[in-house]
């Protein structure tokens, strides 16, 4: 038993020295994977732009101030654009890291629609000077925030990792698809890169402190933010896009997953690169899909209020079903999902509910 605490500490040390660049660390769920990197031990720097995180006191991140709060640590930060190279440069002159998690981009499916080349300019730009600026300085190790989306219309469920990609149906999904292609190229060019591409579902819920979630900026263009944004009063109504879908109850069917579980699928995926794995494909979702219906009666278990819905015309390229096929990821990365819809919800509203205009309540007490 001794050896095995004193091996444990000593993995723990090793991966305190290694330092890991997370772009886009201030949102939703860079915000919880830097808390999970902190928790393993490892030692996250930090940069955002502010395009999806909320700025708070002396310029930082206020998602990062309060996980200082929550493990009394503290947490370097850098505000930088990725399309700004030679800052980015300086950030990779000052640390040596030994991975970076890549997060930062535009997100928005509706918006990209509106403005592709902004999205294209953001997402694939920005991903080409941080790929460039990673070569030049000796980090080959990566790990992607990639999407479900880029499955598009699936052929068939659940989706497993060998499912056909490319026919996206907006341009975000589209940024998403090109930058795994990039990273499989070069991983291909330069065997000593590794990477890890990991394909989300549909992130929810928030950290169990409730000082930390999701806090979109404008309408929520995402579901469970829009229902619980209903619940604690701030809409009026959900509308309920589609009921004659082929599904139990008419409306679309998704595969979602707690943020908590999500972080720690980027942990074991960190870990992954260590074993100069080339360039792997995972889903992180549960396996089974919940209709809009249900998550909308789930919420008002999980909160005790009513949620008002409409229903309303189906909207241009949704799809009736989408859930994951995640064995894999249980088999390689030694991960699966352990918080179901019940906490995934009970979650979603202990944050909502004491933050119930996000994280512009205030300071953290």
């Amino acid at each position: 038993m001794d050896e095995d605490i004193r091996n444990t500490a000593d993995d723990k040390a090793g991966r305190m020295a290694q330092k890991v660049l997370v772009t886009g660390g201030g949102g939703y769920i860079g915000s919880h994977c830097v808390l999970e990197l902190i928790e393993a031990g490892y030692c996250p720097v930090v940069v955002d732009n502010f395009s999806n995180a909320v700025r708070g006191e002396g310029d930082v991140p206020e998602s990062l101030r309060r996980i200082e709060a929550i493990l009394d640590t503290s947490i370097e930060f850098q505000e930088l654009d990725l399309l700004d190279r030679p800052s980015l440069e300086k950030i990779f002159q000052k640390h040596k890291f030994s991975a970076v998690m890549h997060f930062a981009g535009l997100k928005a499916v509706g918006e990209s629609v509106e403005q592709p080349l902004r999205y294209y300019r953001v997402n694939l730009t920005g991903t080409i000077n941080l790929l460039e600026v990673m070569q030049a300085y000796g980090v080959h190790n990566i790990v992607f925030s990639s999407s479900a989306t880029v499955y598009g219309d699936p052929q068939r469920l659940p989706i497993d990792e060998d499912h056909p990609v490319g026919g996206c149906t907006n341009p975000y999904g589209k940024t998403k698809y090109f930058i795994e292609e990039m990273i499989q190229d070069q991983c291909r060019a330069e065997k000593d890169w590794n990477a890890v591409l990991l394909r989300y579902f549909n992130p929810i819920g928030a950290h169990s402190s409730g000082r930390i979630g999701e806090d979109p900026q404008g309408i929520p263009n995402n579901l469970m933010p829009y229902v619980a944004q209903v619940a604690v009063g701030r809409r009026e109504h959900l509308n309920v896009f589609g009921n004659d879908y082929n599904t139990p109850d008419g409306t679309g069917v998704r595969d979602y997953i707690h943020v908590v579980d999500l972080a720690k699928g980027h942990i074991a995926a960190l870990k992954k690169l260590n074993e100069n794995c080339g360039c792997k494909v995972y889903n992180l979702g549960t396996g089974t899909g919940y209709s809009v219906l249900q998550m909308v009666k789930a919420m008002e278990k999980a909160s005790g209020r009513e949620i008002r819905y409409k229903i309303a015309p189906r909207r241009s390229g949704d799809i009736a079903s989408c859930y994951a096929d995640p064995r894999l990821a249980e088999k390689e990365l030694g991960w699966k999902a352990d918080f179901g819809l019940e906490k995934m919800c009970e979650d979603l509203w202990r944050w909502q509910s004491q933050n119930p205009t996000g994280f512009s309540n205030g300071p953290v007490s």
